[in-house]
């Protein structure tokens, strides 16, 4: 079994992929003082990455993230070179099997002896993308949620050919840098998150087909309700908690048998057809007003900070 360098040995971090995503993780790297080679193949991308990481320093100053001394970037023209030297390569091309698979042979060779590589793929089978590699055991899907410098949650996969000590090594050195990584143990289309927001977006969308609310009030059902319980505990938890004092062994005679007819009743699969697509669309610009992208980009991340001060803050309390 292969064996990895030390969580404290790593210093230079290889982010393949600038936008949203990669931007993400190249200012929560840096924050963690860590060295930051990225490369990305659209233009314009060092001038955006910048400016990303400027706006995303003081919101991981004010959450604990950033140690102090910030990490050095440099933006390199390919791949190769990004990944050359790299203890550690974090992958967010963009979400097509055929674009991945490419970059993977292109940077097969330069990739080194023990530097691990995370994808940070939001649903695809790792196993498809690495046919053909020769590194492919130190591949894993170490998935993160947007955004992801605020968002703790990291999804560890591995495919079939990934090293186990490789998956274990990406596991520990999330949590080493301040994430909660979590292990999804088979691989499956969303892995496990989005398939569960996956869920909820298929009864949301039926909502508005059905015409059972407007648009304004089935997000206010979520984020006015079982939404901020979500922040708290995950829904086994809060399922157990619906029991009372008789916990989860209550909740599933109590409302086991209810919960399994509505079930029955929930197995449409909603089509993004123009109907719904004009009825999504007119309910959000309705909820929107006169909010830009940006304005709720900036309301959702000051909501945020202050909800994961506040975890930090009580957590075990």
């Amino acid at each position: 079994m292969a064996t990895y360098k030390a969580y404290d040995a790593v210093r230079r971090i290889a982010v393949l992929g600038c936008g949203t995503i990669g931007a993400g993780w190249a200012a929560y790297f840096l924050a963690r003082g860590y060295d930051v080679a990225a490369w990305d193949p659209a233009a314009g991308w060092q001038d955006r990455l910048r400016a990303f990481i400027d706006n995303a320093r003081p919101q991981l100053q004010a959450v604990g993230t950033a140690i102090g001394r910030e990490g050095k970037l440099e933006m390199l023209d390919t791949p190769e070179a990004a990944v050359a030297g790299a203890d550690f390569v974090q992958e967010n091309a963009t979400e097509r099997s055929g674009i991945k698979a490419d970059l993977y042979r292109r940077i097969d060779a330069a990739l080194g002896a023990d530097a691990i590589l995370a994808t940070s793929t939001s649903g695809l089978i790792l196993s498809d993308l690495v046919e053909g590699i020769a590194s492919a055991p130190r591949f894993v899907v170490g998935h993160p949620f947007n955004p992801p410098h605020l968002i703790p949650l990291v999804e560890i996969v591995s495919s079939k050919v990934t090293d186990p000590a490789a998956a274990e090594w990406a596991y520990g050195f999330y949590a080493h840098i301040g994430k909660h990584p979590i292990v999804v143990k088979k691989e499956v289309p969303g892995h496990l998150a989005n398939r569960l927001q996956a869920a909820l977006w298929r009864e949301a969308f039926n909502a508005v087909i059905d015409d059972l609310a407007s648009v304004e009030d089935i997000n206010a059902a979520i984020s006015q309700g079982p939404g901020l319980r979500y922040a708290l505990m995950g829904p086994h938890m809060i399922f157990n908690l619906t029991g009372g004092k008789g916990g989860i062994r209550a909740s599933l005679e109590q409302f086991g048998p209810a919960m399994e007819s509505w079930w029955t009743t929930m197995q449409a699969t909603p089509s993004f057809d123009d109907n719904l697509k004009s009825k999504l669309i007119a309910g959000i610009e309705d909820e929107m007003g006169e909010r830009t992208i940006s304005d709720l980009e900036n309301e959702r991340d000051t909501r945020l900070i202050l909800l994961l001060k506040m975890l930090r803050d009580t957590k075990g309390t």
